[in-house]
């Protein structure tokens, strides 16, 4: 990200905010307004120049103006306005929302509301049209935020850690989580840590959890184990400014064991501290499934 295009703070002091019907658009302007930003929904792109020029003037130093497909015809202009900020010497930072096809479907269903786009043949056909038209802004975004998969919580921490810490790099998000409740649907990477030793079998360790000095003790004390850290933080070290590159705003990261008590636990922690020592964004760490009771086989 261009560096002009931020607040002292490291904030950008000018968000564009678009993206499909459906992604999450609205509850981002929430958010955005618990951190500071005079926001504008549905605003037609030809009045962006003349919107945060009057914002200015009222004192409003950070801006974000929500443009989309609810415009019609006049959203067709959205490339050519923003140029023309831009070559007048306006700093824009564009935050782009997109979700899969299925998701943008069901929460239409829930809803009911009709798609803004209206093409023939239903909301499938709207989504098709809709994706065609933000073609040149997505590949133009500053961030694209996926939220397929994100809950509410999800959302709100991901815009917390780009607009509020004054960081503006990608969040990344640690969890561990065991095999047997299956796989935490928002993570992009996934390392599966079941061929460590483990910690159940061993009658004064299976009762605790991954966070006790004890059990962290025996996981990491093995070869193995100091083996896959050995890989694994080079390749994070490697991996992660290039997710960012492709305008990921943020990167999740899953370790799993069998039942997400004790060697994800460990690792998880593990990693988090290591990447920390690298990273300039926000990093978090959930053990989503620790507090489960274990059972016996």
């Amino acid at each position: 990200m261009d560096p002009a295009r931020l607040t002292g703070a490291g904030q950008p002091d000018f968000v564009v905010v678009t993206g499909l019907s459906g992604s999450g658009k609205s509850q981002a302007v929430k958010v955005l307004e618990d951190l500071g930003y005079y926001t504008l929904d549905n605003l037609p792109p030809a009045l962006m120049a003349s919107a945060l020029d009057v914002s200015r003037k009222g004192g409003k130093q950070k801006v974000a103006l929500v443009i989309d497909a609810r415009s019609g015809p006049l959203f067709a202009d959205a490339k050519k306005e923003l140029d023309a900020l831009e070559q007048a010497g306006t700093p824009i930072h564009l935050l782009f929302f997109d979700a899969s096809d299925d998701v943008l479907l069901r929460r239409y269903s829930e809803t009911r509301h009709r798609h803004p786009v209206d093409a023939p043949g239903g909301v499938q056909p709207s989504i098709d049209e809709e994706r065609r038209l933000l073609v040149q802004l997505r590949e133009r975004a500053d961030k694209v935020i996926d939220t397929t998969h994100l809950t509410v919580k999800d959302l709100r921490d991901t815009l917390h850690s780009l607009y509020g810490t004054g960081k503006s790099a990608m969040l990344v998000h640690v969890t561990s989580f065991g095999y047997k409740y299956g796989l935490p649907p928002a993570a992009d990477l996934v390392f599966d840590v079941r061929f460590m030793d483990n910690p159940f079998y061993v009658p004064e360790l299976s009762d605790l959890d991954g966070s006790d000095e004890r059990v962290r003790r025996y996981v990491l004390q093995h070869p193995a184990t100091e083996e896959f850290l050995r890989h694994v933080v080079p390749f994070l070290r490697f991996a992660l400014p290039r997710y960012e590159t492709e305008k990921k705003a943020r990167l999740g990261i899953a370790f799993g064991c069998t039942g997400g008590r004790h060697r994800s636990v460990v690792i998880a922690d593990e990693v988090t501290k290591a990447v920390r020592e690298f990273w300039p964004g926000e990093i978090e760490v959930e053990h989503r499934d620790v507090d489960r009771p274990e059972v016996r086989t």
